[in-house]
């Protein structure tokens, strides 16, 4: 049985925050479809994407215990560098002011504009349509929770806690969906995805050296020097990049 330990900890905080955006992504747009359309299709689509991610866990759980352990850490290395070095690279342009800051309210107008002009234009399949919003919405996001999960947890074997980690996160999600009824807006998705992208890409780092077999300095508290160095890259990039605001003549 896995024991929660000070090395566990930043797995399941990673899988936390992780799918904590992810989930809040898609609840943005169940949400719109729910507001627009009705809860029937939203409800509908949002349990038929999940119950395809649960066949994909279960398609892609029991292969893992198959493959050797170096192959296994440098694919989820790989994997998990993949995945933390785009989500530092778009907080970091964010926060530079290259690009627009990722805003929850804009999103649940845009998709329920978009719902809008859908049913202008196909009235009587606009229910599936709304459905089919929903469902897209939990997969997508939902597919990049589980990758993430399988990338974290099977590392060092901690698959069970970064599951537990993103459950916890996807129904803090839905509990303060189902109290509000409204997007969070108010939550600072740049800034925990530059937490996240510096996390996942320093165990990237770290899994990855680790396939290739090589012995880091101090064990597992290699990850945060990782951690330290992404995170010192990734402000100075930010600092570097911000546009000069300009004076008002």
């Amino acid at each position: 049985m896995e024991l929660l330990t000070w090395a566990a900890t930043p797995v399941v905080g990673a899988a936390f925050l992780a799918s904590f955006v992810e989930a809040v992504e898609a609840l943005t747009i169940v949400l719109a479809v729910g507001a627009f359309q009705g809860w029937r299709p939203a409800l509908l689509g949002t349990c038929g994407g999940l119950v395809l991610l649960g066949a994909l866990v279960l398609a892609l759980g029991p292969p893992l215990g198959a493959i050797p352990v170096h192959v296994l850490r440098f694919t989820v290395g790989v994997l998990l560098l993949l995945f933390g070095l785009r989500w530092l690279r778009k907080a970091i342009l964010r926060a530079a002011g290259v690009l627009a800051l990722h805003d929850e309210a804009v999103a649940y107008a845009q998709e329920t504009a978009h719902l809008q002009d859908e049913a202008r234009s196909r009235a009587n399949a606009m229910e599936w349509i709304a459905g089919l919003t929903a469902f897209k919405a939990v997969t997508l996001e939902g597919i990049e929770i589980v990758f993430i999960v399988i990338a974290l947890g099977s590392g060092k074997g901690m698959l069970c806690l970064a599951s537990v980690g993103a459950l916890a996160a996807c129904a803090v999600v839905v509990l303060i969906g189902l109290l509000v009824h409204k997007p969070l807006a108010r939550v600072p998705e740049n800034t925990l995805k530059f937490g996240v992208g510096v996390m996942l890409s320093s165990f990237g780092a770290y899994w990855t050296g680790e396939g290739l077999g090589i012995s880091w300095p101090g064990g597992d508290l290699a990850v945060i020097l990782f951690a330290a160095i992404f995170l010192a890259v990734g402000l100075i990039l930010a600092a570097q990049f911000r546009r000069p605001v300009r004076e008002i003549a």
